[in-house]
């Protein structure tokens, strides 16, 4: 008997699971370094940046939710069928493309969680962690036959694994509570507000607001949010389960928010105004923690990173390879045969991708904020989608999605513009002043 026919006995709380899979694809190891950046480089003062951004990605996980129970198809499906195939098939490819794109800087995640206990210059061993981790991730895809409730499970273990990772630090590194509520008061350090956009300055490109951009990005995941109804799907909700797709939501981006808040702070704490501290990779964040909390402390936070990687690398590529497939009208749900066909695809490219990266040896820090920050370009059409979707003519009576979520929805698709804009405006300064 599959999830979607069983008799629902459970409660509320005990059948919270998509949104801890969405969750999961969101803290990867570009969050982790943008947070612990965010508490190094200006303290406590940008937390009310997070808390805007996990509230915005309750409402877009919630949108999403809700349209996966009230639609009778995904959202691709339902695309193709009031629109056409082309537009299902472009937002299938846009979604992959971004998913690729992220897919690299998690193979190297699971790498940097592992890095500071590796000899300096051992590529080898890299390379083997990379094509291991993959071949495992393959193997289940396809020995899997209810992908779905093994992929929740492992998530809700994972998203565990973390909590009591960077909780621990977290507790060493002893917070002040009242600067902490402070920084839920906006305000913008000194010298990062003054161009909303990136500038030309000395012959390079000058953009103060990036680390803030950055969390943002990490943090109000569009792409994330458009899964979700897909999971409530295989999950099998029904309209009876419409508080439940709710409550799931606000839960699961509560635990995303509340560990990026615990990596922000525990830098803020420790690491804020170090000039002996230089942070270029999550790995590095750990190192530097380990002269005060010592060398258990350490072995928590990057367990904590290796978690992070490899629940973003493993949903991350399914999201990739679902959508694809599903806009290309070849089934978007995990255990169909399209999905693992482009999820082994996004895999691959993420995988090869990697190698190269080892192999040559470039630094992969910058390449993994560039893939966090590229992510931007796709996604205000995944929430346009979802808006399209969910002001249908008829979407009326017990159809119709509340107002609130679709407020929310057009200031989430307007940040999304914005953040494009900035990202457009960074790639093209370098030719125009070139």
């Amino acid at each position: 008997m599959s999830e979607a026919t069983q008799p629902r006995r459970r409660g509320i709380l005990s059948s919270v699971g998509p949104a801890i899979i969405t969750a999961s694809v969101v803290l990867g190891p570009g969050s982790i370094l943008s947070s612990s950046k965010i508490g190094f480089l200006y303290g406590y003062q940008m937390i009310w940046v997070l808390a805007i951004a996990v509230a915005l990605m309750i409402g877009m996980t919630a949108l999403s939710a809700r349209l996966g129970i009230l639609l009778e198809g995904t959202l691709c499906d339902e695309l193709a069928r009031r629109a056409n195939r082309p537009v299902a098939a472009l937002t299938g490819i846009s979604l992959f493309l971004i998913a690729a794109c992220f897919q690299f800087s998690n193979n190297i995640g699971v790498v940097l969680a592992i890095e500071p206990f590796l000899d300096e210059g051992n590529t080898t061993l890299p390379i083997i962690v990379i094509v291991g981790v993959n071949i495992l991730v393959v193997v289940a895809l396809l020995g899997f036959k209810t992908l779905y409730a093994n992929v929740e499970r492992l998530m809700k273990i994972l998203v565990g694994v973390m909590t009591i990772g960077f909780a621990t630090n977290l507790i060493f590194a002893k917070p002040d509570l009242m600067e902490l509520l402070g920084g839920l008061v906006p305000s913008f350090p000194e010298g990062t507000g003054n161009n909303i956009l990136p500038v030309w300055t000395d012959g390079k490109v000058s953009d103060n607001m990036f680390p803030a951009v950055a969390m943002i990005a990490t943090t109000f995941s569009i792409g994330a949010a458009f899964y979700q109804s897909y999971l409530v799907q295989q999950k099998g909700w029904g309209k009876e389960e419409l508080k439940q797709g709710f409550i799931d939501s606000t839960l699961g981006i509560l635990i995303l928010g509340g560990i990026t808040l615990m990596i922000l702070v525990t830098a803020a704490s420790v690491l804020h105004s170090n000039e002996n501290v230089t942070l270029t990779s999550a790995a590095d964040v750990a190192r530097q923690l380990q002269p005060l909390f010592g060398s258990l402390a350490t072995w928590l936070f990057c367990l904590g990173i290796f978690a992070g990687a490899f629940s973003s690398f493993l949903v991350n590529a399914m999201i990739g390879g679902s959508i694809l497939s599903d806009g290309l009208g070849l089934g978007g749900y995990m255990e169909q045969k399209g999905p693992k066909i482009c999820t082994i695809l996004a895999l691959v490219i993420g995988m090869g991708v990697a190698i190269w990266i080892q192999y040559t040896g470039q630094k992969p820090v910058n390449l993994i904020i560039f893939a966090q920050a590229m992510t931007v370009l796709g996604v205000p059409l995944l929430a346009a989608v979802m808006l399209w979707l969910a002001t249908r003519s008829d979407m009326v009576g017990e159809r119709s999605i509340p107002t609130w979520m679709i407020v929310n929805g057009w200031i989430g698709l307007a940040l999304a513009s914005f953040l494009a804009l900035r990202t457009a405006v960074k790639l093209l300064l370098p030719l125009i002043h070139g």
